[in-house]
């Protein structure tokens, strides 16, 4: 796992156990991302995301944490093995952080707090985007900010708002054990979520059911069904095939098929 110093910004590799305390970003992809090959290089300042990533490291910096952990910089994403391992990983490394920094990077908070701005904090983007779901259930504590990193809350004293907006229930955002819950249940928080490739919409929610599965970009719809097949074969739960979670008739008969094989 690789993590990023929040106070010289360099990368440093940690291998095994041996991984200190961190704190890691939950955010949404802008122009000008600051990527692994750029920290490399040196040439993070050059980038429009360089802001985020200076107000990441220095917010974590002032809560005395050494490291803090960027999707956008953390992974080699030119290594096809590498995110496939760090995409299988990623549910346990949210979980892992002690905080989780929720940066809404078009939700700006003026005089007063949430009450006062609701609308702009539900319309954010980071409500609709499918990789955020895990970012918000996985880690103990999860901390928002707005695009100046001025605090909004936090996932317990926003609990109401949240699950208002999400239609997750209170007691898993208080710290109750989402996979205690049935699959129909937590294919619905994912239903109004987006990812920008259609894959996508299957790998970010492997966490959220404890599965893993090889990355093959380029399946397109037929990655959500090899996760509907993974699922059946760890948990045989029908509520699966409840109507609309988007699954089409061919699809429930096939894994109905998966699932005779595995009680026979």
């Amino acid at each position: 796992m690789r993590l990023l110093n929040t106070k010289t910004l360099q990368i440093v590799e940690f291998l095994g156990r041996n991984i200190p305390e961190y704190v890691i970003l939950s955010h949404t992809w802008g122009d000008e991302e600051v990527i692994f090959q750029d920290v490399q290089q040196s040439k993070v300042s050059e980038k429009k995301g360089y802001a985020k990533i200076q107000g990441f490291c220095k917010k974590a910096a002032e809560d005395g944490f050494q490291y803090g952990w960027v999707d956008t910089c953390c992974i080699d994403k030119t290594s096809s093995a590498e995110l496939s391992e760090a995409i299988n990983s990623m549910y346990n490394w949210y979980k892992g952080s002690r905080i989780c920094y929720a940066y809404l990077a078009d939700f700006e908070m003026t005089v007063g707090g949430v009450g006062d701005h609701y609308r702009g904090f539900i319309a954010s983007r980071w409500w609709s985007r499918g990789w955020t779901l895990q970012e918000l259930l996985a880690p103990e504590t999860v901390e928002f900010y707005d695009s100046n990193w001025n605090e909004v809350g936090t996932k317990l004293s926003l609990q109401d708002q949240i699950a208002e907006i999400t239609g997750i229930d209170r007691r898993i955002l208080g710290g109750a054990d989402p996979f205690g819950v049935n699959v129909a249940v937590r294919m619905s928080w994912a239903a109004q979520r987006e990812t920008t490739r259609i894959e996508d919409q299957a790998y970010c929610l492997m966490g959220l059911f404890r599965v893993n599965m090889p990355l093959l970009y380029g399946e397109g719809k037929r990655a959500f069904l090899r996760l509907q097949e993974e699922i059946m074969r760890i948990r045989e739960d029908y509520t699966l095939f409840v109507c609309g979670l988007g699954i089409s008739r061919p699809q429930q008969g096939l894994l109905r098929g998966v699932s005779a094989v595995y009680r026979s």
